[in-house]
């Protein structure tokens, strides 16, 4: 591993440490040089399915876009970078069990969509108005009542 500081290639594991679901390995590091710390990340490296756009093409799989959609659906709110991690990785493991080599897109927004539900409706409700790109307030509004009606038969109303 090169330092990021100096960019001498020798270096020793400090501190070695895996994360809750055992997926990512934490290292801490020495460099031998400069003798200054830093932190790298390990994880597996699967190969996740190809996704299918709207319009027919194929595009590869991209965790930092869902990452980034979903923090700016759950900014201001009560979401932390670790729920939504844990979120995407819940997701991709979903994916890779379904064993398909392309997934439709439609497919993934609706499984973010039911997450999201669950986990703040308020995030929701905006990652589906840009999702769903609603052509008025009447279609926004309708997912409102939907998303209301869903809470009642919950509640037993």
């Amino acid at each position: 591993m090169k330092c990021p500081y100096c960019g001498h290639l020798e270096n020793k594991v400090v501190d070695s440490r895996l994360n809750k679901e055992y997926t990512i390995t934490r290292r801490r590091r020495k460099c031998e040089s400069c003798e200054r710390r830093f932190t790298t990340y390990e994880r597996l490296e699967v190969t996740m399915p190809m996704l299918i756009k709207k319009d027919g093409r194929r595009e590869a799989w991209e965790r930092t876009k869902v990452v980034d959609g979903l923090k700016k659906a759950c900014e201001k709110r009560p979401v932390s970078m670790t729920d939504i991690e844990e979120f995407v990785d819940a997701l991709e493991r979903d994916l890779q069990d379904m064993g398909e080599r392309e997934i439709p897109v439609k497919l993934v927004g609706a499984r973010i969509m039911d997450g999201l539900r669950k986990l703040d409706e308020v995030a929701y409700v905006r990652f589906a108005s840009v999702y769903r790109q609603f052509k008025d307030l009447n279609e926004f509004m309708d997912e409102l009542k939907g998303l209301l009606g869903a809470e009642e038969d919950e509640a037993g109303v």
